[in-house]
């Protein structure tokens, strides 16, 4: 019966081939829009993502202030000192941590024998690499053996690359850091980088190094990485650091402290947002369109009239009524299904990127927005279609289900 009723549905769109085209193509319009709606906003919450990736996402930066609430007998206005200790502290206390590395970064010069620049070097620990997601394009990063034998090694940036080398092979050469020789031991692939940012200027080199550049007995910070909640992580480290430096955990100018995670689950609750936003205005359009298959539906009740009336004189049911519109419904809902997410995937091609940080920056091409449509996005549309068009198509059906066979059939 229902194939019956699926054949007589086709048959009846036939009939009606132009009007039927035309609510095809609303219906195909409409999913259309939700899907590039959402892929939309789905790529808008890859790049935030792709941003942060760059660097990882799970490590903590935390650098010293000054305090600006009284802890026990000590006044507020005290600096903050971290000194080499805290590094064993924090491994030894809070859990969680993964990777730590002491920082000091100082402006220098950083020349060879073309070229002289003033440049950031920061004295770091191996294990940097891994808190930060260090890419290396050329060569290696700083190792556990030249953290112990003091080697005078250094790790550029892309950009110091290229304006140090310009088209020359680095690795092995020698430059000079505040006139201190150094030698190349290896080159980081480019970050993104927004205007006059240093990011793929800056050098690396042994931290017990940098004692020859700058004093080494406070730190200017400390990065890690962890494992497990990024709020605990943060949370115990404020109560570790404030009991080994006097000042309350509360106190937010004793310490800044860089979560990571904590910036970008503000960034991901603005993308579901966004999200959320795009999904309604396309249900809206999407609702049109199914006020336009409603209204063709209507149309198509009046006009077959008496036959509803012959196919109840001839014993037919409501229910029969009823699907036979309803399936006659679904069938233009799910060709204009179709025909839409075709026609989004085909678009999404088409388009490709839309520029978004990288109009901003360099090397950021991967942050920009594309329209990459995935399966959740597929059945959201698809869910959204179906129950459009029984909701369209239901208003229609119960009419002509309800026709009184006589009226029907003295209809004119």
């Amino acid at each position: 019966m229902i194939k019956d009723i699926f054949l007589q549905a086709m048959e009846a769109m036939r009939f009606n081939g132009r009007r039927t085209a035309i609510t095809v193509v609303g219906m195909a319009w409409g999913i259309a829009t939700v899907v590039l709606l959402l892929a939309y906003g789905a790529g808008f919450g890859r790049a935030f993502e792709a941003i942060f990736a760059q660097w990882g996402t799970h490590m903590i930066g935390v650098f010293p202030g000054t305090t600006s609430e009284q802890a026990g007998g000590t006044k507020a206005g005290i600096k903050v000192r971290f000194k080499q200790d805290d590094i064993e502290r924090i491994q030894e206390t809070v859990p969680g941590i993964l990777h730590i590395s002491p920082m000091l970064w100082k402006q220098v010069p950083v020349q060879n024998d073309l070229h002289s620049f003033t440049w950031e070097v920061d004295g770091v620990a191996p294990e940097l690499s891994e808190i930060m997601n260090i890419q290396m394009e050329e060569g290696r990063f700083l190792s556990a053996s030249d953290m112990q034998q003091r080697n005078h090694v250094v790790v550029i940036g892309s950009e110091a690359k290229t304006k140090l080398f310009s088209g020359m092979f680095p690795l092995g050469q020698k430059i000079h850091i505040n006139g201190i020789s150094f030698e190349v031991i290896g080159v980081l692939k480019p970050k993104m980088q927004e205007g006059d940012d240093n990011i793929n200027r800056v050098s690396y080199i042994p931290f017990p190094t940098m004692g020859d550049i700058k004093d080494t007995k406070y730190l200017d910070g400390m990065w890690m990485s962890y494992k497990g909640d990024h709020m605990a992580v943060e949370h115990a480290l404020r109560n570790e650091l404030g009991a080994a430096h006097g000042f309350r955990p509360t106190d937010k100018n004793a310490i800044w402290v860089a979560n990571i995670m904590s910036q970008l689950a503000q960034f991901r609750l603005i993308s579901i947002g966004l999200q959320a936003l795009l999904l309604f205005i396309g249900v809206l359009t999407l609702g049109i369109a199914g006020i336009g298959l409603m209204n063709i539906m209507l149309v198509s009740v009046q006009q077959r009239t008496r036959e509803i009336g012959v196919e109840k004189a001839l014993g037919a049911r409501k229910r029969h009524i009823l699907f036979q519109f309803l399936a006659e419904s679904m069938v233009i809902t799910g060709v204009g299904g179709l025909g839409g997410i075709l026609l989004a995937f085909t678009v999404s091609k088409l388009v490709g990127g839309i520029t978004f940080y990288s109009a901003i920056a360099t090397n950021a091409s991967a942050a920009d927005i594309y329209l990459l449509i995935s399966p959740n996005i597929v059945i959201i549309a698809t869910t959204v279609l179906v129950l459009v068009g029984v909701v369209s198509g239901m208003i229609p059906a119960i009419q002509a289900a309800n026709l009184d066979p006589i009226e029907a059939l003295r209809y004119e």
